[in-house]
């Protein structure tokens, strides 16, 4: 694979930066390349994103070509973040974290764990009378409802990107492993959880390990306990100012709230197999353990969007090589972007470069977009604006954010066109 595809499928973006963001000008390597240029948070992101009830992102943040790479401290961990997306993305994330945290700290909450214990629902109570495994894989006590419950949903997010530095520790005992195992199966736990999920506006499939133990720890207190599944809370409030839907603000289908994994992969599954997607290749995207269920599904329905047009079956491949959820995120935001241009600039067929979607367009130019936030003229770029398969039509470049002075020149002098997406 190239290096240029490697870091481009790596990372995720949007366009928040202005000509005098960064720290300072970029110095040229012996090689006539740039470095890529350190940057003040304080000067990139919207002020209400600096700092809210549970968290500070960090002043100084280093670019790596095409994203700048913040930290975010917070009470509950740090957080890295890979472009301005993700900042977006943890900071909400950070203040439903803060939501459940005050809840579990509520009335209803202790009464839901003493329900859960002296008088469980009968799928709960089903688990705790079987004999064979009550041991080791029952929750019996209330050290055991504060850890990870566990859930199909969760299991998958714990299952990948253990290496990710913002995944707060998620390591598990055999006994936990056990009782991942015995509730994952209850029958209406996932609806439960999914609610919760919808009620703080998050992705019940974040790869935010904290996020999904405060999200189980809360949802087995009240589904266990039989109490409505209420936390009193419709869209989590936060420092960043988000008044958004779950929609919204996630930017995922409605229906990922509705449906259970399974009945959201058997979708998925339906919706390849009418595109003509080989059932081999599905079965690689539906088991694809680091593609999380809500960007599966987004994709999906993006490349509806996007048509039956020649080489989309080549644009859900690319699902399967995804090794981490960053990747996920890359590619939904890409689709996302191949979106709104072909509203614009209708589609006529669909190419990959390595592991990077691209397009010809009805207009005769071979279109790539990617979601950065400020593009450096590194080797990398180069190697990635000079490459010899381009073929002859003329070259569109779509972004999200900006290009250095040296990286706009010599893009435009080999021949490209750039479009600028705000």
């Amino acid at each position: 694979m190239r290096p240029i595809v490697t870091a481009l499928i790596l990372l995720a973006g949007c366009p928040s930066f202005t000509s005098h963001a960064q720290l300072a000008p970029s110095p040229q390597l012996e090689a006539n390349y740039e470095l890529p240029p350190m940057f003040e948070a304080s000067k990139v992101l919207p002020p209400e994103w600096l700092a809210g009830p549970h968290h500070r992102v960090r002043e100084l943040s280093p670019s790596d070509g095409y994203l700048v790479h913040f930290t975010i401290d917070s009470d509950f961990g740090i957080f890295e973040c890979i472009g301005v997306r993700e900042v977006k993305r943890r900071i909400y994330e950070i203040e439903a974290i803060g939501r459940l945290v005050q809840f579990s700290k509520s009335d209803l909450f202790a009464q839901g764990v003493r329900q859960s214990i002296e008088a469980p629902v009968d799928a709960v109570r089903n688990i705790v009378e079987n004999p064979v495994e009550s041991v080791e894989q029952v929750p019996h006590t209330v050290g055991h409802f504060f850890s990870q419950i566990g859930s199909s949903l969760g299991s998958a997010v714990r299952g990948s990107d253990k290496d990710q530095k913002n995944a707060v520790d998620g390591s598990e005992s055999e006994p936990k492993k056990g009782i991942l195992r015995s509730v994952a199966g209850i029958a209406g736990f996932d609806k439960a959880k999914l609610t919760i999920a919808r009620q703080l506006g998050v992705d019940p499939y974040s790869d935010n390990l904290r996020l999904q133990e405060e999200m189980e720890k809360v949802t087995w207190a009240l589904f266990a306990g039989g109490l409505p599944l209420d936390i009193g809370v419709k869209v989590a409030s936060t420092g960043a100012s988000l008044a958004l839907t779950a929609t919204e603000f996630v930017g995922l289908p409605e229906e990922i709230y509705e449906v259970t994994p399974s009945e959201l992969a058997l979708r998925d599954r339906r919706s390849m197999e009418a595109m003509g997607v080989d059932v081999a290749v599905i079965d690689q995207v539906i088991g694809n353990p680091t593609l999380p269920p809500s960007m599966r599904h987004h994709m999906i329905g993006s490349m509806g969007i996007l048509g039956p047009l020649p080489g989309r079956t080549n644009l859900v491949s690319l699902m399967t090589v995804c090794e981490s959820s960053r990747h996920s995120h890359f590619l939904k935001n890409v689709l996302d972007l191949m979106v709104q241009r072909h509203r614009l600039v209708p589609y006529a067929s669909f190419a990959v470069y390595d592991k990077l979607p691209g397009a010809m367009t009805t207009d005769g130019f071979m279109e790539i977009t990617a979601p950065v936030d400020y593009v450096s003229w590194t080797e990398r770029v180069a190697a990635f604006v000079l490459r010899s398969d381009w073929g002859a039509s003329p070259k569109r470049f779509v972004v999200e954010g900006l290009l250095s002075p040296r990286a706009m020149a010599e893009t435009k002098a080999a021949g490209w066109e750039i479009i600028a997406m705000q």
